[in-house]
């Protein structure tokens, strides 16, 4: 199966009621309290990798690991390493290999330039792999090797403002986790979450509230940037997503009277929940959409704010089983899908999964220029001109 182009990328900070990172004394303003501290470990055990930028490590010199004994034994028994994968961004190379960041935990990585892999390489010897990046670091190029080289496919950024700025300016980020704590900064030169510059929508763009919630005296905020356009829009995430479910459907076994399709489910917090597809398990009529929600305990509260990204419109009328997709994510909880093709007449005539799902009250968004991916695994099955139905 091939890789997404780039992981799920998680941005991750605790600020003040005035947008504050820290303020300008010499010791650390401690923003987070115990019980978000513990929120921020379960978040950095559903990632495969947490990515922090030199200015920060030379700052705080943190750890990154997972602290909980339970949740790294968790990850262990599910064939994961203990602790995420830890990566460094430096445009120079000047890192300190006595830095806890490299002495402890599992592996580690540093992007940087030409110019800097050799100081990088020096001052952390076997520590870590160093990667070269050309004359300067590129976030896109960052982001590409750490899917399809080391497969991470759910990313955690922690730092520090300028690193946060660039991603969210590039319009890689997917989500924002803001820890706000109940205290005003009040200095000018305090260092702040975002730096300025231009913003993918301009200023006037709203981003998609997904959560908020007391955590002690802190409060969660999540939200998800949108692409520039309705309050509809389809996200960053969702274009990761859906593209993952597009790649699925080339793992399904051919057949000449059925679609390959594939789908993933995913949770209001991003958490991949299950992903399937057509055929899957050597069932020659299971549809993809119903395989992922098999996976899944009906009675995990996380399907309520659950998305399900399926290559092709879930089907609304099937032989092979007594209730169609539509209504096996109806009966799930899921109130939001996201699709890349709306199913042809080539099997069942005036289908309308998508009718039935948003008659239901269900929110479906449609990511047309996928399509060409969805419909790739399916070409000897439709007309060349049967590629998208009014």
């Amino acid at each position: 199966m091939s890789r997404p182009s780039r992981p799920y990328v998680l941005l991750s900070a605790a600020v003040s009621l005035d947008g504050c990172l820290d303020d300008t004394g010499p010791e650390r303003l401690l923003l987070s309290n115990a019980e978000d501290f513990d929120r921020v470990d379960v978040v950095r055990a559903s990632c495969d990798a947490i990515l922090v930028g030199a200015g920060t490590l030379r700052a705080d010199r943190p750890r990154l690991l997972v602290r909980s004994e339970q949740r790294r034994a968790d990850r262990v028994a599910a064939g994961l390493s203990a602790d995420p994968l830890k990566v460094a961004v430096t445009a120079s190379g000047d890192l300190d290999g006595g830095d806890p960041f490299w002495t402890t935990g599992g592996d580690k990585v540093v992007y940087t330039t030409d110019a800097g892999a050799a100081l990088a390489r020096e001052r952390l010897g076997p520590l870590a792999e160093v990667v070269a990046l050309g004359p300067a670091v590129e976030w896109t190029s960052v982001l590409h090797d750490l899917a399809s080289a080391r497969g991470v496919r759910r990313l955690m950024v922690e730092g520090g403002a300028r690193v946060h700025t660039q991603l969210l300016q590039r319009g890689l980020a997917d989500e924002l986790q803001l820890a706000v704590a109940p205290l005003v900064v009040g200095e000018p030169d305090a260092p702040r979450l975002f730096g300025p510059g231009a913003y993918p929508g301009g200023v006037r763009h709203r981003m998609r509230l997904l959560e908020t919630r007391p955590v002690g005296d802190v409060v969660l905020m999540r939200y998800a940037p949108r692409a520039p356009g309705t309050d509809d829009s389809p996200t960053a995430a969702d274009r990761h997503w859906l593209a993952l479910a597009c790649t699925l459907a080339a793992d399904c076994p051919p057949s000449d009277t059925a679609f390959s399709v594939g789908a993933v489910i995913v949770a209001g917090d991003g958490t991949e929940l299950a992903r399937g597809h057509s055929r899957e398990g050597g069932d020659p009529v299971v549809h993809a959409e119903e395989a992922a929600l098999a996976k899944i305990d009906p009675a995990d509260p996380r399907l309520r704010t659950a998305t399900v990204y399926s290559s092709l419109e879930p089907c609304a009328r099937r032989a092979s089983r007594p209730r169609p997709c539509a209504r096996l994510i109806l009966d799930s909880g899921a109130r939001r899908v996201v699709t890349a093709w709306r199913e042809p007449d080539t099997f069942v005539a005036g289908a309308d999964g998508i009718g039935i799902l948003e008659g239901a009250g269900v929110a479906v968004a449609e990511i047309e220029d996928l399509a060409d991916e969805a419909i790739r695994p399916n070409r000897h099955l439709i007309a060349p001109t049967a590629t998208h139905k009014d």
